[in-house]
């Protein structure tokens, strides 16, 4: 207990954002910097088919190669992501399924679990919460991976939903009278370690994907619907914004996240600045 206490007052001699920093990474989750090397199991939660290639396809590659198991959850059918007024909404569902379930494939991914809602229409309720609290005790992974919700200027419902869903059912699923009737399924409490935003304006890590950078592009390219009217264009900016994060992390190529211990994701005035 002295030794803590020692500790904590030279980490309060630092600037407060650093001390911030140290006390989470020293005190909090020393494994802070490992965080993703170290987790067993991996869910991806997404809200369209696409999103999480798109956000984290690099790392999942190379999360893969290290022998992680990685899942997807895709909350909606991604049914109106067209311009095309002639394709219908049922057929670009089921185009979209089919693409990312290849995707999903080729990198590796164990599963792909659909929550069954509509394009644009993914809801912010009990229902939706308890369904990813349920899949993430049957699947027990260590980190989430989710869609930042706190995304400055973010418009589309559908991602903002997804990752306050993604967050909140984090939080509650190791407390086993939330969704009880789990208990009944034999499913049992199961806390992930960590949860890592992508898609955020305020990251505090990052993956190298130099030698995966090839594999995100291919995964991404199977998504036709959505990329191949454009393609170079797109490909060109998915290497231009993993680069920009490459120079930040000191390497060629890399993907951006706001990582938190789960720890950390309620009622903690500093987590914004960790």
């Amino acid at each position: 207990m002295q030794d803590l206490e020692k500790m904590i007052n030279e980490i309060l001699k630092l600037p407060e954002s650093e001390a911030l920093k140290t006390i989470v990474r020293s005190i909090v989750a020393p494994d802070f910097d490992k965080a993703f090397d170290n987790s067993r199991r991996v869910l991806c939660v997404a809200p369209h088919p696409d999103d999480c290639e798109v956000g984290a396809g690099g790392t999942i590659a190379a999360l893969v190669k290290l022998g992680k198991d990685v899942f997807f959850a895709v909350l909606s059918d991604g049914c109106l992501g067209t311009s095309d007024p002639s394709l219908y909404p049922q057929k670009l569902a089921e185009i979209r399924r089919l693409e990312q379930e290849e995707a999903a494939k080729m990198l590796g991914v164990k599963n792909v679990f659909w929550l069954g809602y509509k394009d644009g229409y993914v809801p912010y309720n009990k229902e939706a919460r308890a369904k990813l609290v349920t899949l993430i005790r049957f699947l027990k992974p260590d980190l989430i991976l989710a869609p930042d919700p706190w995304l400055s200027y973010e418009a589309h419902p559908d991602h903002r939903n997804t990752g306050f869903l993604a967050a909140e059912a984090t939080m509650v699923s190791s407390l086993p009278h939330y969704v009880e009737e789990d208990l009944l399924k034999g499913l049992e409490p199961w806390k992930p370690k960590y949860i890592a935003f992508y898609y955020t304006s305020k990251p505090n890590f990052y993956y190298d994907i130099t030698n995966y950078i090839e594999a995100k592009l291919k995964a991404l390219k199977i998504h036709k619907s959505q990329f191949e009217a454009n393609w170079d264009m797109f490909e060109a900016l998915i290497k231009f914004i993993a680069a920009v994060y490459g120079k930040r992390a000191g390497v060629k190529y890399a993907e951006a996240f706001k990582l938190l211990p789960t720890s950390l994701i309620h009622a903690v005035p500093f987590a914004e600045i960790i």
